[in-house]
């Protein structure tokens, strides 16, 4: 049997490249090697697009473009003849037919839409959203606004846009209750969130959020917990077990995503079969409504009075083998290694 090629993507401009490291690096190192033959793709924070042909440990360590050998200056085909990789091998072309990319890419110019473009304009099976879920999805205004026409509640909010004064900023939040979540609208992992106590602080906080992105959001603070809800398929789905997270302090940032200092994550979640059963239809409802393909986890609130409101989806989640996907999925009996095979399975079926 001939081994389907499968590109995997890593790295990226963006502040969530070493986040990336540790996903590709699990599922390389995972993947069934009998059923596929990998071509590892890499991308660095300046932005340069590699054939990596080195040791995998060196993406672990993040020392994988040191190896100039091993870095062969690449780009994707975007004839639609010839669905691949272009290599720059000294002074000739080379090119790698690839039968389905795998973007393990987090946050901006890499889960946004961007790559995923790139990828159906060349004609080249994806596994995971496409380019216009993804833009969605990650863009926290209008993915509220969508899922808000289902009858699912989401925060109450306001937009920000450049240039702006205080006068127009405590104007427009008048009406929001403090604690307050002041988010850049496209970003992931955390950065440039604040949660705000008080009107003094919120000038502040809204500069870091526009240190990310040219639009910020800011949300009232929902009271409750945050559970999330892994989801497989294309047209039928298969919904993980849901997680929860624990919470002593602050939020969950950039650094209890990835450290749980001060917060534990159950799985499953400690929450009643009628709650969990309403939970997974609702995260159904929201990947349908995106448009989501592949997967994705859908992150929800749950108030004391078990009201569900929508947070955000997250289209290419944490793929380390202890990430909360793989675990919610490890939840219903399906593995890390057979996840993976799964999931580019799917993404061959377009």
């Amino acid at each position: 049997m001939n081994k389907k090629k499968v590109a995997i993507i890593f790295g990226g401009c963006s502040d969530e490249y070493p986040v990336s490291l540790e996903s590709a690096y699990a599922i390389i190192s995972h993947i069934d090697n009998n059923l596929f033959e990998t071509i590892l793709i890499g991308i660095t924070k300046e932005g340069s697009w590699f054939r990596y042909t080195g040791d995998i440990e060196k993406i672990k360590n993040d020392t994988w473009y040191e190896d100039k050998e091993a870095c062969i200056p690449a780009m994707i085909s975007t004839d639609r003849k010839y669905p691949g990789l272009i290599e720059f091998n000294m002074e000739e072309l080379k090119y790698l037919k690839i039968d389905v990319v795998f973007p393990v890419l987090h946050g901006k110019n890499g889960e946004d839409g961007t790559v995923q473009g790139l990828i159906e304009l060349a004609g080249i099976p994806l596994v995971g959203c496409g380019t216009l879920s993804s833009a969605l999805c990650m863009d926290k205004d209008r993915a509220h606004r969508l899922v808000e026409t289902l009858g699912i509640s989401v925060p109450k909010a306001i937009v920000l846009l450049r240039p702006y004064d205080n006068k127009e900023l405590f104007e427009k939040t008048k009406e929001l209750n403090y604690p307050l979540f002041v988010k850049p609208i496209k970003s992931g992992s955390s950065f440039g969130i604040t949660k705000v106590y008080n009107k003094e602080d919120l000038p502040k906080a809204v500069e870091i959020a526009f240190m990310h992105d040219d639009e910020v959001i800011i949300e009232e603070n929902i009271d409750g917990f945050e559970v999330g809800c892994a989801v497989m398929g294309n047209d039928e789905l298969i919904i993980g077990e849901i997680d929860e997270i624990e919470l002593t302090d602050g939020f969950f940032d950039y650094t209890e995503k990835y450290n749980l200092k001060k917060s534990f994550i159950h799985m499953p979640a400690r929450i009643d079969r009628d709650t969990a059963d309403k939970v997974k239809e609702t995260a159904a409802s929201i990947y349908k409504i995106l448009g989501c393909r592949g997967l994705a986890r859908v992150d929800m609130f749950i108030t004391p009075d078990k009201r569900i409101v929508f947070n955000e989806v997250n289209t290419i989640p944490g793929f380390t083998a202890h990430s909360r996907y793989p675990n919610m999925m490890k939840g219903i009996g399906i593995v890390f290694d057979e996840l993976i095979t799964k999931l580019i399975e799917l993404g061959m079926e377009q």
